[in-house]
């Protein structure tokens, strides 16, 4: 909890939820059959993921709304493989997809963050012992299962500070006609029921 509560600590691991968060859109827009032009992760933990398509339509909704649903969703995951005893799959799969973001990072931050995610967990399969990588597996899902529902707050709380009117819920209000507000209430009821769930999933009678 400390992660995403403690100021200080949180300007430094809200850049893993970023990278997330990025990832997030490039997956789903290639799953829609989207080109992927390529993902910039920036100093102030912000980031973009550009890609070409139809500008409207469902690939380009699920593209848009894949952002801030991808912490928890990888979160939900994450917890659900550990706890079935298959914290490899778990730790392959994000390798794999940390090496696919790689060819499409534009700038040397982002090549920095992802290297730097990639080298930690390739140290994790093949030197660490299998309570290690358990134990790291869950710390980094239940981290993005509480992140998740802030990064929402925090969107919430810039769109009433900012004017401009570029967030992904705004984006999704212009494709949609849906209001951005009620884009932000479904993302947090969304983020907060994966949190929910994990907690049910490892309760003592589960």
């Amino acid at each position: 909890m400390a992660l995403v509560v403690i100021p200080q600590v949180w300007s430094a691991t809200r850049h893993v939820v970023t990278l997330v968060h990025e990832g997030g859109h490039a997956v789903v827009a290639l799953l829609t059959g989207r080109r992927l032009n390529g993902i910039r992760l920036h100093t102030d933990t912000s980031g973009l993921t550009v890609s070409s398509g139809k500008p409207r339509g469902p690939g380009m909704i699920a593209t848009a709304a894949a952002g801030y649903l991808a912490p928890a969703a990888l979160g939900l995951v994450s917890v659900l493989l550990v706890e079935r005893g298959h914290t490899p799959w778990a730790l392959y799969a994000g390798l794999t997809t940390l090496a696919l973001m790689l060819v499409f990072i534009r700038n040397w931050f982002g090549l920095l963050v992802v290297a730097l995610s990639a080298a930690a967990v390739s140290l994790l399969i093949w030197r660490a012992p299998e309570r290690i990588q358990d134990f790291a597996a869950l710390t980094f899902a239940w981290f993005l299962l509480a992140a998740a529902p802030r990064t929402v707050l925090d969107l919430w709380t810039h769109r009433r500070r900012v004017r401009t009117r570029t967030t992904d819920a705004d984006v999704l209000a212009r494709l949609t006609h849906l209001p951005a507000p009620l884009w932000n209430l479904l993302f947090l009821a969304i983020t907060v029921g994966a949190l929910a769930g994990a907690i049910w999933l490892v309760r003592p009678d589960a």
